[in-house]
């Protein structure tokens, strides 16, 4: 990221995958002035590529076997080239949450 964007502030939103939680990569993250924010534990609404993987899997996995994995790899790369080619329709379909709805999360859990 830092080569991408040499100067400049960078902060990355991360899940809790273990990899992400070494001491070594926030280590390196902030001698390059990268700024880590973990997600909460169990957040996939707040996770932007959540949304994606299931409008992929909705497209092209759900109620469907691929009779190869290159039927599958074909199909993954036809979806690819489709979200590729509509920006807007992607804006659109993966509006990001930005803040919780405290209505909509109390009902996440059981009393």
């Amino acid at each position: 990221m830092r080569a991408e964007i040499p100067t400049g502030k960078l902060i990355l939103l991360w899940d809790g995958a273990p990899y992400h939680r070494a001491k070594t990569v926030w280590s390196a993250a902030g001698s390059l002035g990268i700024h880590l924010v973990p997600l909460p534990s169990y957040s996939p609404d707040l996770m932007a590529v959540e949304p994606l993987w299931r409008w992929l899997r909705e497209d092209v996995t759900y109620h469907h076997c691929h009779a190869t994995v290159e039927d599958l790899i074909r199909r993954v790369a036809a979806f690819k080239a489709d979200v590729d080619a509509d920006p807007c329709a992607v804006a659109d379909r993966l509006w990001v949450k930005d803040h919780l709805d405290p209505e909509e999360e109390k009902l996440r859990f059981s009393k």
